[in-house]
Formats: C-alpha cells, structure tokens, sequence
C-alpha cells in the first residue's frame, strides 16, 4: 500500500512540474488570478460540426426556430413554473431520480391567452457525448460540447409531475416576460457550449471551474427574470444537481494549438479521453472504464476541458462526489445569488 501510494504521488507530482514547466516556458504571460475561472462567451453560435450527432435523442425536436421567443402583450399575465425531472426519464424511468441525478426547465404559462410553453438549455448531442472529446482515427479529437436553449408549446404537467417537480415559483406580466425573452436570445448566441463537471479544491471549499448546465441555465434565468422586475414565492424552495470533482489548484495547458505542439502532451490528453468513448464494444468499454478508474484514482490526474482550453487536474479524494442542494430563489435587488459556496 505504501509502495502504491508513493508512486501516485510522484507521478502526480511529475506531472505538475512537467506542465508547470509548460507554463513558464510556452505561456509565461498567462496568470489566472479569478477563481473559479470566467465562463467565455462569444460573439456568435459557431456552426455545428456534421461529425457531431445525437444519438438516441435529437436536439429540440418540437421546438421553435433559433431566435424566436414567444411575445406576449405588456398587461398579460404569466405564470411562471420550474420544472425538474430525472435525467434519462424516457430510457431508465425513475431511476436516476432516485440519485438526484435531475433536469431542469422553466414552464410559462399565459393566463390570458391559454398558450404555455417549456423553456430548456441542455447539450445538443446527449450528455456523455459532450462531456469527453471524441478521439479519431488519427488520434485527433473532436469537441461535440455545444449547449442551447430550446422553447417548445406546450407543458407536459405530467411528465414533469410524475417523477420530478411542477411548482410555480412567480406570475410575472407579458412586458418583463418581453425584456427577458430578448435576453434568452443573446445568452443563446453567446453561451456556446455545455460543461458538465464543477471543479472545486474540496467539498464546500473554493470552486476552480463552475459548471455550465441546464440548472446553471435555470438559475440565471431566473436571476434575469428578478432583474426585470419578476417578483419570487420564498416560500417554495428548490434544489439542483451538481456533478463534482476535487483537485488542487488546476495547471493551465493551453488551447489545442498549445497542446498539440507538444506530442506527448497531446498524446497524454487523447489517450485519457480514449477511454471515454460512448461508442465501443462493451468489452473495450469495461476495460477503458477500469484504466479510467485507475488514472483519476489511483494515479490522480484528470484532462479537463474548458473555454476551449486544456488543464490538468491532480485530482484528491473525495475525488468526484454528486451534490444536490438548494438555491433560493432570487430576492428583489440580490445579483448573482447562485454563486455561493453550495452551488
């Protein structure tokens, strides 16, 4: 035990000097001073790469088209709901439920006209498949990770009352829902891509990267719907999932220029991301899992992707831990209430 224990340390510790090294010498300007790091926006939604397809599940497959929300007349009043249901509900039931492992939408409802909607955000191509590079052929990787914003007529109250949640949280009027409707389009346009993972150096200690999910989308949603002039029920309170991992201080690597000029670097990342391919024999799949296990665990190191960029993670026990705590809902003139220690 001792023996094994040692050898993780000084890989781990290697590793950190090997791209602590790489820091000073490829990148000797960059300094990350802001913890967690800044999510990036964009100036615009790229376009999807054809390699990237979605499985089992299409993106938005009722849904409106991009950069059309619904407009209300100002005087009209619209309820407003939140709308939690576990994750993979249409292939496992109520199983990932059991786990807190939940999705999250918004529901509106306009009282004077009859119509409803669902709002979500959520990846364009299925979770596992934009949570790990996709590794070719020729040992390059492709990115699928793009998130968006999908609103669709209609609430399915019983899909969302079966297994999850279905409470109204506010009544707002068609005008502030207006003034927030133009700010689900330029969120849409300029929060491009999907992160599953929270990255923290313990469990409520400082958080290194924020996830940027469908209940990150909630929150924020939200917070702008507050800021608008929304008025929220403290009364109803609401918990949301998180998907954890623990390391210390993360090593930058650079974007994949940066990588790439390293071979063995580069090499190091796809080999890691390898092992996380959702298509492969379940053999490959089993033994890919178990030299996973042994990478994150035993040699306590994790490649992670962010803004388009590589760090290497040394990662610590508890190592990965799923969360599912509650966020209250905004208060009048509170900003940013969602980015406590607990979420």
């Amino acid at each position: 035990m001792t023996t094994t224990a040692a050898v993780s340390h000084d890989q781990k510790m290697g590793a950190c000097l090997k791209y602590g090294l790489l820091l000073v010498f490829v990148v000797p300007c960059f300094c990350q001073n802001e913890w967690p790091v800044p999510y990036r926006r964009f100036p615009s939604r790229p376009q999807f790469n054809s390699y990237c397809q979605a499985g089992v599940v299409p993106f938005c497959p009722t849904g409106k088209a991009s950069n059309t929300m619904p407009q209300f007349h100002d005087f009209d009043t619209i309820e407003v709901y939140a709308l939690k249901a576990p994750v993979f509900e249409f292939k496992f039931g109520d199983l990932l439920g059991k786990f807190h492992i939940m999705h999250d939408a918004i529901g509106f409802k306009n009282v004077d006209t009859g119509f409803s909607y669902t709002l979500e955000w959520y990846e364009l191509v299925e979770l596992f498949n934009c949570t790990f590079a996709h590794t070719l052929q020729n040992d390059s990787m492709i990115w699928c990770n793009q998130g968006a914003a999908c609103i669709y007529d209609g609430i399915d109250t019983k899909h969302w009352i079966e297994n999850g949640t279905f409470v109204k949280v506010a009544d707002i009027t068609g005008d502030v829902f207006n003034k927030f409707a133009d700010w689900v389009e330029w969120d849409n346009n300029t929060a491009i891509y999907y992160e599953t993972w929270t990255v923290w150096d313990k469990p409520d200690g400082k958080m290194w990267f924020d996830s940027f999910d469908c209940a990150s989308f909630v929150l924020r949603a939200f917070q702008k719907l507050a800021d608008v002039g929304a008025k929220f029920n403290q009364s109803v309170h609401l918990n949301y999932t998180r998907i954890n991992l623990y390391s210390d201080q993360p090593v930058y690597l650079g974007n994949e220029t940066v990588v790439k000029a390293d071979q063995s670097l580069y090499k190091n990342i796809t080999d890691f991301y390898k092992k996380f391919q959702s298509h492969q024999s379940y053999q490959d799949l089993l033994t890919h899992l178990v030299e996973a296990y042994i990478e994150v665990f035993d040699q306590q190191q994790f490649y992670f992707f962010y803004n388009f960029e590589y760090w290497f993670l040394p990662m610590k026990s508890p190592f990965i831990k799923l969360t599912y705590l509650e966020v209250p809902l905004p208060k009048p003139n509170s900003t940013l209430y969602y980015r406590n220690k607990h979420f």
